[in-house]
């Protein structure tokens, strides 16, 4: 890792080879299946927000909080992966947080195999 470590809140819908593999980047990353066994989306974006932590998910109701609700976020990463491209998804968002660290708070950012797009936080 070259740059400054940054800090994630790991939605129960996240695989946890990626929270493994941020860790291992030496990012901090709270796991939320290891805090609770159940979570409200709103309350988790809330928490994410008022820690300074990136929020990251596989849970495409985060985007209609924050693009449709306009929930603030201190941003969100939302990893579409099917079951035939898991196994290179921990690099890939790996590489995404290294590439693109400085847009990251400020964005909703989906990550797809071969694909990333940002759009601006309202």
């Amino acid at each position: 890792m070259n740059g400054k470590k940054l800090s994630f809140l790991a939605d129960e819908s996240c695989d946890f080879g990626v929270v493994r593999a941020l860790r291992a980047e030496g990012h901090d990353v709270l796991a939320v299946a290891e805090m609770m066994s159940r979570s409200d989306d709103r309350e988790l974006i809330a928490f994410a927000q008022s820690q300074e932590r990136i929020l990251i998910t596989e849970d495409k109701d985060f985007g209609w909080l924050v693009h449709v609700a306009g929930v603030k976020s201190n941003g969100v990463i939302f990893i579409r992966f099917p079951g035939h491209s898991r196994s290179v998804m921990a690099k890939i968002v790996c590489d995404v947080v290294e590439k693109h660290r400085d847009w990251l708070s400020k964005s909703f950012v989906v990550i797809e195999p071969g694909y990333v797009r940002f759009s601006e936080l309202p």
